[in-house]
């Protein structure tokens, strides 16, 4: 079946120094994938241990380089979501000494510079959020300020910030929060979820129970892998050509509205971005 549809994972990893970086976007592509979002791995896989804010940066030039090569192979094309990985902050606190406090002051400074790049136009969106694992209430505390700062940040920006959080199917309190910085919840995307999610624009795995559901509700959601580029753990989470296989099945299955929303509309009202006219 060939695809008359713009075809956007909203969740990959690429990592051209030791996974399989384009050859991952080649896969995607034969398959009818067209537009990817890729989020910076976190800054530890890729060797850096940050001690000022600054020291992101490393991280989120290398990401920028990745995609543009990767828009080079799409009919489309892919934009970097920047910012930092909330999990940081265990082994900030756990492995390097850091208090809740200073980890909390560290991974902020990460997220302005992240923002500087959105604002340059050369990033779409930020990344942020709070363990998805047990905790210390401080550390909880902790990341829940660091996550409302990047609320803050996308008010600012006017731009859409994905979240990793613990799994939920409800998770209004936290689009509250985005609403009370001034980010509108339908900026707010929560990656890895399920096919139903109350707050934030749910970003569904792209397994078929998880986009059966979602499909049939009618409401906004997005498609992802969070395809890491491993080589320890190939083909996790999901491989690359999962989105394109995923989008002929609900066409097949007849849930072209569901297909329609979730490459065109929703990432109209999400990023702003329109993946029709780029094809």
């Amino acid at each position: 079946m060939e695809l008359d549809t713009p075809v956007l994972d909203n969740h990959m990893h690429l990592d051209p120094d030791y996974g399989r970086g384009l050859d991952a976007v080649e896969d995607f592509a034969r398959l009818g994938g067209t537009h990817l979002l890729v989020v910076n791995k976190p800054s530890w896989h890729l060797d850096v241990e940050a001690e000022t804010g600054e020291d992101f940066r490393e991280v989120f030039e290398r990401t920028i380089a990745v995609v543009e090569d990767a828009s080079e192979l799409l009919d489309g094309r892919a934009w970097p979501v920047l910012g930092v990985h909330p999990g940081l902050i265990s082994r900030l606190v756990d492995e390097r000494g850091f208090t809740p406090e200073e980890a909390r002051n560290l991974m902020q400074a990460g997220l302005d510079v992240a923002a500087e790049i959105v604002e340059d136009g050369r990033a779409l969106a930020l990344k942020s959020g709070r363990p998805h694992y047990d905790v210390e209430d401080a550390v909880w505390d902790a990341s829940n300020a660091v996550m409302r700062h990047a609320f803050e940040l996308g008010a600012e920006l006017d731009c859409a910030v994905q979240l990793h959080t613990e799994g939920s199917d409800d998770l209004t309190e936290v689009a509250d929060w985005a609403e009370d910085a001034g980010l509108p919840a339908e900026k707010v995307v929560k990656h890895y979820s399920g096919g139903t999610l109350a707050g934030p624009i749910p970003s569904v795995m792209s397994e078929k129970d998880r986009l059966r559901v979602a499909a049939e509700t009618g409401e906004p959601f997005l498609m992802e892998t969070d395809f890491v580029d491993d080589p320890d753990r190939p083909g996790a989470v999901m491989g690359p050509k999962t989105v394109p296989r995923r989008v002929r099945w609900l066409l097949e299955e007849g849930h072209d509205d569901a297909v329609r929303i979730a490459h065109v509309e929703t990432p109209r009202t999400a990023y702003g971005i329109k993946t029709r006219n780029h094809l």
